[in-house]
């Protein structure tokens, strides 16, 4: 295999994909490269790494736009998001527990050609509703721009929520402009403990379908929740899981009505902003299922996607 072509710039990643395409060579495109052992190996003839493509090139908090290289690591991203009272508002999974690796060595890029997403994708979206424009290299070597820096935008074509979710496949993703949204001022939990499956499903139903904004909900069955880590959660006990987020007098309120509406479906507690924020942490991450280093211990872990209603089957 060809040794790795690295590009310093977008004009060098050009440069690369048209030598590919002249040479008739294949190419894997990686970011930072924590996302590689996700399916079957790539078949390719050399790798097109951008991790050299990386720095924030604007940041705007009062327009909540930001714009950065792809390969730009998305722990620094969240990082100055955070400073401003800001967050990724999707939430991306951090694969490093999964799959090795150091925590939040993914690149931005990486985040939105994987298309990422957390707990709250119920209520904020995927990476694809917040990615707002881009420059990319195409398979032909020829540099193309889509979408703007502003969140109302209506030139052209909606290619960025194509190439979300394409894993490098149809162009190599050299700068993003993504949209960040306010940090909730605080959040709770409220757990139904020991529910099975289909009373947790009946139970998650019922909190989505109240108009107390839950912002998340998990089942996590009682050897999940043990494997968690997360201080006030009761041992050998399933746990369904419903986040609400907001300004403290509105979390109270809902809290309060939730654990009302929930009191028909089981014993009910409720968990305080840190351990809250620690749960979601996990829940994101699948940290219960992590890779102990071993491929003599680790087992396959395999995502299934169905209808929430569908979860218990």
């Amino acid at each position: 295999m060809t040794a790795p072509l690295a590009p310093r710039d977008a004009a060098e990643a050009e440069e690369a994909v048209r030598w590919a395409v002249s040479a008739g060579k294949t190419l894997e495109v990686v970011g930072r490269g924590s996302k590689r052992a996700l399916g079957r190996p790539a078949q390719t003839d050399a790798t097109l790494d951008l991790s050299g493509l990386a720095g924030i090139t604007l940041y705007e908090p009062k327009e909540l736009v930001l714009s950065a290289r792809a390969g730009t690591p998305i722990a620094a991203v969240q990082t100055l998001v955070a400073e401003n009272n800001q967050e990724l508002a999707f939430e991306p999974m951090d694969f490093s527990a999964l799959l090795g690796g150091e925590p939040g060595a993914g690149s931005l890029g990486g985040v939105l050609a994987t298309n990422l997403s957390g707990p709250r994708r119920i209520k904020a979206g995927a990476a694809r509703d917040h990615f707002l424009g881009f420059a990319a290299v195409s398979g032909r070597g020829e540099t193309f721009k889509a979408g703007g820096r502003v969140v109302k935008n209506v030139t052209g074509y909606d290619l960025s929520k194509l190439m979300a979710g394409s894993f490098g496949t149809l162009a190599a993703l050299t700068d993003v402009t993504i949209k960040t949204l306010p940090r909730a001022e605080t959040e709770a939990s409220v757990l139904v403990l020991g529910l099975s499956p289909e009373a947790a499903v009946a139970a998650m139903a019922a909190a989505m379908g109240s108009p107390f904004e839950v912002s998340a909900a998990a089942h996590l069955p009682a050897g999940v929740a043990g494997r968690t880590g997360v201080a006030g959660l009761p041992d050998g006990r399933a746990v369904t899981a419903l986040r609400l987020e907001g300004v403290g007098p509105s979390v109270a309120h809902r809290r309060d009505g939730l654990l009302r509406l929930l009191a028909a479906h089981g014993a009910c507690e409720c968990l305080a902003v840190d351990a809250s924020r620690a749960l979601w942490t996990t829940v994101r991450d699948v940290t219960p299922f992590r890779s102990s280093g071993s491929p003599d211990t680790d087992r396959p872990v395999w995502r299934i996607s169905t209808a929430p209603s569908r979860g218990a089957e």
